[in-house]
This record gives C-alpha cells, structure tokens and sequence, in this order.
C-alpha cells in the first residue's frame, strides 16, 4: 500500500503526531514539522476539528472529566484549548510539502473532512473515540484514501463493521493501528500482541498508535509485524500542551527513528538461504578428515576419521557411509577426505 510515495511494504511509516503539541503557537507547530523531518519521521499527523466537531459546550457531569491526566476538565474547554485553527491548516500542509514530509489528518466529523478536501491530503486519520460512529466511518471511507483507524476502544465487533464498511465502499487501503486509549498507556497494558491478531482475522495492513512513554513500544511493534508507526511529537516537554506527558521530544523521537530502522534491518527477509556474508563462514563448519595416517587398503573407522573444522572435506553426514569401507590411497594425518579416497 502506498501513501503518496511512500510503500508501507517496503519500508515502516513513521508518523509525527502533532496534537495538541503546538501549544496555541502557530510558530511552534511550524517549527515542530521541520524537528520531525529532521528527528526521521516520514509524516506529520494533525488533527483537524472544533470543539463542536466533538461535544457539547455543557457544564452537566457527563461532560466533565474524571480520573486520569485530565481529571476534572470540561470537555468542551479542553478540545478548545488543544485544537489546531483551521485557518492554520494552509500554512501546515505547505510546511510539510516543503520539508519533504507527507501530512495528513484526523478529522472528526463530515465537516471536517469537508474542509480538509481542498488540501488533497494523501490519507486520512480516524480517532479510537470515533470507531463506533459508522456513519463518518462510512463517509471517510468514501474517500476512497489510504486510511489509518485507531482500534483502541473498539469491540471485535467494531472492528468488524469498519472493515466491512471498507469493503463495501470498494476502499482496499484499510490501516488498523493497535492502539490503549489510556493517557499515558502503562507497558503492561499495551498487549501488542494484538498486532498479530488484528493481521490474522481482517488481513490488513496493521500499525501501532502508542500512548506509552519511551519508545519501547514501537521497536516490539516493528518485531511483531507493525507496518506504521504514530507517536505523538513535542518540541519540548515543558510546553503548555494537554499530550506533552506521552510525547517525545526531538532527542527521543530520533532515537526512536533509529531504533525502528536497525529493527527492519535486523528483522531482514523471511528466508532460509543463507546471505553472503554467512556464507562465507562456512569455511569453519565441520567435514571429514583423517585423523590418523590411513594406508590404501585400509579401513576407515571412528579411529582415524573424524568430523572436525574447517569445512574443506566431505560433509559429515557421509561419516555413517564410508566407515568399514578401504581407503583409495595413502591419506596422511589431517588430510581432507574426498569421494575419490574411498573405494566403493
């Protein structure tokens, strides 16, 4: 699958998140892009919404927030302060271009991916709190773009709606991210096992969303067959942002970076031939020599034929064949047996 150029079977999407790490700075936000170029991600994540894309401005309990890194915050008010401008969008996207990274952008209503249409973004976002609205599902998958779906709060049979709804609007380009929709998610409760789950039952290209701190996460993902990587992206940990608890900073998310890359070189291809490189060392495998001088006529026995290194004579599999046969000729002491010293 491809999201511009860029082929998610070939090679791990790094993804920047934005956020709400701009910390109501335009300035920041811009300045945030170009770190994550430099940092080694291969796109920038926004999200694109106001806050009655998502709630109500209501002061009733429902709307108020309990437990966790935003106890007691008014919905409302908190997507208020973490949106990013629409007006600021423009300016993003043409940052992006010009440092060589693919944007795109979660939307979180039919208005907002209305709006996002006139920037052409190359794929689109779905949030894990939006999974169970089939109906914007249905209308991002319309799109007919590469979409990445966070599967954090999503039940199987959630799960099972949205590919279906992908493949009913003939939509191949369906992107499952494991995803723990906790702020910050503990390493115990991430499960990435999942990875290799969600791979198996809906046969999709399959990521990681991580909400962890550190970077740990992501490097296991790569191992387990994650395709794309989203981690939220800061430009420093002491900004006035709602995520900078889960975000790296600039230092993090290119050790992160790296770390994802020497994880696909380690993880190689999938094959039992062995490369040139090993190839080379079996010179120091085992064969057949002599391990004492042998006469023509004389037998060959676990007394003066062994399997030892280097791997200049017979394979040792022929040991069981030769024995009790007579040798060729005369072989001396450390001598490689070959075909030709054995009388048949």
């Amino acid at each position: 699958m491809f999201i511009e150029n860029f082929d998610l079977n070939e090679k791990v999407f790094i993804i920047a998140e934005l956020s709400a790490n701009h910390a109501n700075s335009l300035e920041i936000a811009l300045k945030t892009i170009q770190a994550a170029k430099k940092a080694g991600a291969d796109a920038i994540k926004i999200q694109t919404y106001t806050p009655d894309s998502l709630t109500l401005n209501s002061n009733k309990k429902d709307f108020i927030i309990e437990g966790g890194l935003w106890h007691e915050r008014k919905l409302y008010e908190l997507y208020e302060e973490a949106k990013t401008p629409y007006e600021w969008h423009e300016k993003l996207f043409e940052c992006a271009k010009n440092e060589g990274l693919i944007c795109f952008s979660s939307p979180f209503s039919k208005e907002d991916v209305n709006f996002l249409k006139q920037f052409n973004p190359p794929a689109y976002k779905i949030a894990s709190f939006e999974v169970n609205d089939y109906d914007f599902v249905r209308y991002v998958a319309k799109e007919n773009k590469p979409t990445l779906v966070s599967t954090g709060i999503a039940y199987e049979e959630e799960l099972e709606m949205i590919v279906k709804i992908f493949q009913e609007e003939n939509n191949p380009n369906l992107i499952l991210l494991k995803c723990t929709s906790a702020y910050p998610s503990q390493i115990c409760d991430l499960n990435l096992n999942v990875i290799k789950t969600l791979q198996e039952k809906f046969k999709t290209i399959v990521g990681l969303s991580d909400h962890s701190e550190g970077f740990l996460a992501p490097t296991l993902a790569v191992a387990l067959g994650a395709r794309a990587i989203e981690k939220h992206f800061i430009l420093d940990k002491t900004l006035n942002s709602a995520d900078a608890k889960f975000s790296l900073d600039y230092e993090e998310f290119k050790q992160m970076c790296s770390m994802v890359r020497l994880s696909e070189q380690a993880l190689g291809k999938a094959s039992l031939t062995i490369n040139e490189k090993t190839l080379k060392n079996r010179h120091f495998a085992r064969s057949l020599y002599a391990s004492k001088d042998i006469k023509k006529g004389e037998i060959f026995t676990l007394e003066n034929v062994k399997s030892i290194r280097p791997n200049l004579g017979l394979h040792p599999k022929f040991l069981p064949i030769i024995l009790g046969k007579k040798a060729s000729c005369d072989i001396e002491f450390g001598q490689a047996l070959k075909e030709e010293y054995i009388l048949e």
